[in-house]
């Protein structure tokens, strides 16, 4: 039994009773991998508010024949139901004991409006209740072993960006693609089970694009060489991004450069409990905003990450909500000029009670190679 596991049911259920129902049904993949382990493609999860941590009798878990083995590895703790359409299955089956299932909760930002007429004609004598982001909110703040995975992930891409520059793997004349699928085949040599997004490389005016997507443009002496990337392990996401120079840089690079620097820096320790979203933004893009360049910070300094790449909350002046301890954050902050090249330097951290802990441990020294 996954003790871990259990433990965030069993907090997920203390949302359930102040949301008055008696269950959730929990439809989102990712949210049931964050409360069971499984890792399949099609599955389902009722989560009975009133159950006892270890005596999950209401609590039950429906996957498909394909993943009947893996379930029992994956999900040993917990009553199974083997029905291919694994939603509608777990209602039929709330129907049948409707004296326990009143109130049902379900994940309505994830079921469309078709899925949830079908549930409700599955369960005439159930009443279906709205009950949305819960398993979501929990997520914001991560656990240790979250914060483990993250931390791994991490490593799996500071440690592929250094083989990578050791091996000489940035010079003039290979290819945005070719750099970019170096980087992703030492992220999985170092332990990554892949990459966390479509790595973006970008070199020269490409760099000022802030999500370039890699090209056979190749790199040139005088070039910007914009990196972001990430490592996906255990299903957690890092997210890092670097900027280097080809050959000794320009009088404008070092400035735009260290402009960022101190903006990012800025952003990164107003990263701590009880700051609001918007000004941990603001800590960073006032820098950038002194400096004359307010214009070229074309979007939020950040996003949370976890089982996603881009989770709650967001580090923005359109963000909602305050830092919380554990919630794990990128701090990216750039500054981009159309046509000439731009920077952006990007860290994953975590927020502490004192000083949040620096995930991707990478140096932020302008790198001229």
């Amino acid at each position: 039994m996954s003790e871990t596991h259990v433990r965030r049911r069993d907090s997920l259920r203390t949302h359930l009773r102040g949301s008055e129902v008696d269950a959730i049904l929990v439809t989102n993949l990712l949210n049931i991998r964050y409360l069971t382990g499984f890792t399949g493609s099609n599955a389902a999860l009722l989560v009975h508010a009133s159950d006892a941590p270890g005596a999950e009798r209401g609590t039950v878990f429906c996957t498909d024949g394909r993943y009947r083995t893996q379930a029992a590895e994956q999900v040993p703790e917990l009553p199974h139901l083997i029905d291919r359409a694994s939603a509608r299955g777990l209602v039929e089956r709330a129907e049948s004991q409707s004296d326990s299932y009143r109130r049902l909760g379900f994940e309505s930002h994830h079921v469309t409006v078709d899925g949830r007429d079908v549930l409700a004609a599955s369960a005439p004598s159930v009443e279906l209740v709205r009950t949305p982001g819960l398993v979501e909110q929990q997520r914001l703040v991560k656990d240790e072993e979250e914060i483990d995975a993250l931390r791994r992930a991490c490593a799996a891409a500071d440690r592929a960006l250094a083989e990578l520059l050791e091996h000489g793997g940035l010079r003039p004349g290979r290819t945005e693609l070719e750099v970019a699928r170096e980087l992703e085949s030492r992220m999985l040599d170092n332990g990554a089970q892949g990459p966390s997004f479509e790595t973006i490389v970008a070199t020269g005016a490409n760099s000022a694009i802030p999500h370039h997507r890699p090209t056979d443009t190749r790199l040139a002496a005088g070039d910007f060489v914009k990196m972001d990337f990430g490592a996906l392990v255990e299903g957690y996401h890092s997210d890092m991004t670097r900027t280097l120079v080809l050959g000794e840089p320009a009088d404008w690079q070092r400035e735009i450069y260290d402009l960022v620097a101190e903006a990012q820096a800025a952003g990164r320790a107003a990263v701590r409990p009880g700051a609001d979203v918007r000004e941990v933004d603001s800590a960073a893009r006032e820098v950038i905003t002194g400096a004359g360049y307010g214009e070229q910070f074309l979007h939020g300094l950040g996003h949370g990450v976890g089982l996603e790449i881009h989770e709650a909350p967001a580090l923005s002046q359109r963000g909602e909500g305050t830092i919380e301890a554990g919630m794990a954050v990128t701090a990216e902050p750039g500054v981009y000029l159309p046509g000439r090249g731009g920077v952006r330097i990007e860290d994953t951290l975590v927020a502490r009670a004192d000083t949040p802990e620096l995930l991707t441990l990478t140096t932020k020294e302008l790198l001229v190679i």
